[in-house]
C-alpha cells in the first residue's frame, strides 16, 4: 500500500494551481518581486512555479519532463537575491497559502509547504542586502 502523498491530501492540482496563482498575483504588483519577472512572461514563470511545487510534494513530473532538473541555484543566479528578497518572497506565499481554504489545506500541510519554502527561499539568496 502506498502512501499519500502531499499533493493527494490537498486536492490535487487544483490547490496548487490556487496557491501559485495566488502567489503571482501579489508579485505582479509587489514592489521587490515584481521588477525580478519579464512583463511578457507572467504565465510561464506562474506555469513554472505550478509545475515544480506539483512535481514536489508529488503529483505529475511534467516539471521534469520539460525543464530537466531543477537547478534551482542556477536557474535564479542571474537575479539579485538579498534576505530582504527572500523574505519579501516568502511574505507573498505565506499570505497566498493563507488565502486557501482550510479544509482543501490543513494546518499540517500548511506547515510543510511554509517550511518548504523558507528552506528553498533563503537557500536562494546570493547577494548581500
Amino acid at each position: 500500500m502506498s502512501q499519500a502523498t502531499l499533493f493527494d491530501t490537498v486536492g490535487g492540482q487544483a490547490t496548487f494551481d490556487e496557491v501559485v496563482h495566488r502567489f503571482y498575483l501579489r508579485v505582479r504588483e509587489d514592489d521587490i518581486l515584481g521588477p525580478m519577472y519579464p512583463a511578457d512572461d507572467w504565465e510561464g514563470a506562474e506555469a513554472r512555479l505550478r509545475m515544480f511545487l506539483t512535481q514536489y510534494w508529488g503529483g505529475p513530473t511534467d516539471y521534469s519532463e520539460q525543464r530537466g532538473h531543477p537547478r534551482l541555484r542556477m536557474r535564479h543566479a542571474h537575479f539579485h537575491i538579498d534576505s530582504k528578497a527572500a523574505q519579501r518572497w516568502l511574505e507573498l506565499m505565506d499570505a497566498a497559502i493563507d488565502d486557501v481554504d482550510v479544509e482543501k489545506l490543513g494546518e499540517a500541510q500548511r506547515a510543510a509547504m511554509r517550511e518548504h519554502m523558507q528552506r528553498v527561499a533563503y537557500m536562494l539568496i546570493n547577494a548581500a542586502g
